[in-house]
């Protein structure tokens, strides 16, 4: 394969980006200058440069939007159950079983895992961060801890087996030429190794910080974690019964939503129910309703300024939160030939794949032994999820997988590493364009600041998960 100056100067931006990152400095400058000169250089053009800066962000937008929507519903819910003074009502049972910040680590993780195996991540983040979280902060965990318990339970070890609803292993499998039931159970394997030593890790990392139910900052995260301003006074004198009722509605209504996807999921097949954003779309739906009476339980005759005020807070506090993230978006999206097309102002065919088409071209330099076999496919699946998805790397592991495979290692164990290191990647656990913006948008934690936390357990994860592969199977 022949690289241009375009590959070239995509991957020297590609590592100013990334050393950028190491040196924890913002990295919304060196994303948009890549994006203008790559497209400058690629279209032969100043004017094409111009137009890219804008269409990628562009892009990108429409990509994450759904992601912005969810957070701006279920934060526009929260300011009115805060009005309601049912969200503090609404944790107070759940706080018996989170007894300590300890408990409570280690009780979202296990939820987390359970329901993002079913649905995805993507649906479970608003449930388990509306329910649970404030639950977990309350008695001493830290909103960062939290999210780091979410992400590395969802995103990274449910998500990267991807066992119930098996898309992640299809892709591998069918790329690597092997049966999807090989990749699948050995990729469970992988995930569990990963998520226990990156979970460990980072509980380990994270335990100093831990504080007592009775500290002051915890009740300060909550609010900040809600985006809470001044609340609305109501004259409403059944405010008290509104309350009790609320706090009773809501974690219902939410228990409800996963129930009914269980049943589509149960009756549906391996492929039917509620699954990615179909779920997400369907909790912001009911969480919009949810919005409307509670704001008329508030105050009826009012109702239509009370909630005007909260789906606007609720959208400042998505963009002031995930903006940055559109331009970092941009540039990645801008290496995937998914979208390289409508960013270049070029059709999709000749959109260019100049992330894949980089990792590519190192094939040929890999020596045929399975210690390196191994290690060059978990970095080349790592490098693939730079892209945010995840999954649009799986089709390059797999078959890089099928071609790197000898008698030391088999391509269903190639495949499954592969897989790890791209999930766990643009997943939503080390990558701040990927779906790990609404985990901390949720949280109300700076999501380059949950990337850096969560960075040092997930590649010890993997780098052990790896190792461990080329003994276990």
């Amino acid at each position: 394969m022949e690289l241009t100056v375009s590959h070239w100067l995509y991957g020297f931006f590609t590592f100013l980006i990334i050393l950028t990152m190491i040196f924890r400095k913002g990295v919304v400058f060196p994303t948009l200058v890549g994006t203008f000169f790559v497209a400058w250089v690629f279209s032969g053009n100043l004017i094409g440069g111009f137009t890219a800066i804008f269409n990628a962000n562009l892009v990108a937008a429409r990509e994450l939007f759904n992601i912005f929507l969810i957070i701006t519903f279920m934060v526009a819910l929260l300011h009115s159950l805060k009005d309601l003074e049912a969200d503090r009502r609404m944790i107070e049972p759940i706080q018996k079983v989170m007894i300590n910040s300890h408990v409570s680590f280690f009780v979202l993780i296990a939820v987390t895992y359970v329901i993002s195996l079913f649905f995805w991540p993507t649906p479970a983040v608003p449930l388990i961060c509306a329910l649970l979280v404030p639950a977990a902060i309350k008695s001493g965990l830290p909103a960062m801890s939290a999210a780091a318990a979410v992400a590395l339970a969802g995103q990274g070890m449910a998500l990267s087996s991807d066992y119930i609803v098996q898309v992640a292993p299809g892709l591998s499998a069918k790329s690597a030429g092997v049966s999807t039931a090989a990749v699948m159970d050995q990729a469970l394997i992988l995930s569990l190794i990963t998520g226990a030593v990156a979970i460990g890790t980072a509980y380990l990392l994270h335990r100093n910080s831990f504080r007592v139910r009775t500290d002051p900052r915890n009740e300060l995260e909550i609010q900040s974690m809600q985006g809470l301003k001044n609340q609305h006074h109501s004259q409403n004198k059944n405010l008290h019964l509104w309350s009790k009722t609320f706090a009773v509605i809501f974690p219902l209504s939410m228990l409800a939503v996963m129930l009914y996807m269980v049943s589509t999921k149960l009756t549906a097949g391996r492929m039917g129910g509620f699954e990615g954003g179909d779920g997400a779309a369907f909790i912001g739906g009911v969480a919009v309703i949810l919005l409307l009476l509670s704001t008329v339980a508030f105050g009826k005759h009012r109702a239509l300024d009370y909630i005007s005020d909260h789906i606007t807070e609720g959208f400042v506090f998505a963009f002031k939160a995930m903006g940055p993230v559109i331009p970092i978006a941009g540039f990645f999206f801008l290496g995937s030939p998914d979208f390289s097309g409508d960013i270049l102002s070029v059709s999709e065919a000749a959109g260019p794949a100049l992330l894949f088409d980089l990792v590519q071209s190192t094939h040929d330099m890999v020596p045929q032994n399975a210690f390196l076999a191994a290690f060059s496919i978990l970095i080349i699946g790592i490098i693939t999820g730079l892209d945010g998805s995840g999954f649009s790397g799986l089709p390059l592991t797999g078959a890089l997988a099928a071609s790197l495979a000898n008698s030391e290692i088999d391509p269903a164990t190639l495949a499954a590493i592969g897989q790890m290191g791209s999930i766990w990647t643009g997943g939503g656990t080390i990558i701040a364009w990927s779906s790990l913006i609404a985990i901390a948008g949720f949280c109300g934690v700076s999501v380059m600041d949950l990337v850096r936390k969560n960075f040092a357990p997930v590649i010890i994860g993997l780098v052990v998960s790896t190792f461990l592969a080329m003994f276990i199977f």
